[in-house]
C-alpha cells in the first residue's frame, strides 16, 4: 500500500513538472533578456563613439597651436616631431650634437643627426587623468605635445625620470632610420620654397583662383 502511495506521489510530480516546465522555461529566458539589456543599457549610458576622433582633432589643433608651422607641417606629413638635444656640446638648433624623434606612444629615439646614428630610447608616459573617461592613453598628438612639452622645458629631468634603453627595444631601427630619410628629403623639398609656404595649401588655393 505504501509503495503503491510512493508511485502514485512520484508520478503526480513527475505530471506537475511537465507541466510547468514550458512555463518556466520562458520566464527564465525573458529574465535573461531583461538582465541582457539593463545591462548593455547600463553599459553604454554616455558612451559616445565619436569621443575619441573628436579628441584627436582637438589635440591635433592645440598641438598645431604650441610648436611652429615648420614643426607642425613635419607631423602632419610625417607622423612625428623632431626636437634637437639641447645638452650637447654643440648647443641646440641644427648644429647640435644629437636630436630625438617624437612619435605617438612609443619612446622617445635619441639619434645624430650628422650620421644617422641612433643613441636610446627614452621610454616616457602621459595617461590621460581626464573624467569620466580617464585611461591609460592620450590622444596621438596630446601624447607627442606632452613630450615635445617637457623636452623643450626641461630635457635633462626628462632623460633622468625615462627609462633608457639601446635601440630596437621598442622600435624597429629599419623603421627610425626610414623616418630620418623621410625627413631629409622633406626638409630638402620644403626648404625649395624660401617662403616655407604649405604647398598644398598654396596648389589649393591657386585651384580657387583659376
Amino acid at each position: 500500500m505504501a509503495l503503491a502511495l510512493g508511485t502514485g506521489a512520484i508520478l503526480l510530480v513527475v505530471l506537475l513538472w511537465e507541466l510547468v516546465r514550458p512555463t518556466l522555461k520562458r520566464a527564465v529566458a525573458r529574465g535573461r533578456e531583461i538582465w541582457s539589456l539593463r545591462r548593455g543599457a547600463s553599459t553604454l549610458s554616455g558612451y559616445d563613439p565619436g569621443r575619441e576622433r573628436r579628441a584627436e582633432q582637438r589635440a591635433r589643433a592645440l598641438l598645431r597651436s604650441c610648436v611652429d608651422e615648420r614643426d607642425w607641417a613635419m607631423y602632419r606629413d610625417l607622423g612625428f616631431l623632431r626636437v634637437w638635444g639641447g645638452l650637447g656640446e654643440r648647443g641646440r638648433g641644427e648644429h647640435a650634437s644629437y636630436a630625438y624623434l617624437i612619435y605617438p606612444h612609443k619612446p622617445l629615439v635619441a639619434y645624430v643627426p650628422q650620421t644617422g646614428a641612433l643613441l636610446n630610447e627614452y621610454c616616457v608616459a602621459f595617461p590621460d587623468l581626464s573624467r569620466p573617461y580617464g585611461s591609460s592613453r592620450l590622444p596621438d598628438s596630446d601624447d607627442v605635445l606632452a613630450k615635445w612639452m617637457a623636452l623643450t622645458a626641461d630635457e635633462r629631468r626628462l632623460v633622468a625620470d625615462a627609462n633608457m634603453h639601446l635601440p630596437g627595444r621598442q622600435i624597429d631601427p629599419g623603421r627610425v632610420r626610414r623616418d630620418l630619410l623621410r625627413l631629409t628629403r622633406w626638409e630638402q623639398e620644403r626648404d625649395r620654397d624660401p617662403l616655407g609656404r604649405d604647398r598644398r595649401g598654396s596648389d589649393h588655393a591657386a585651384t580657387l583662383h583659376t
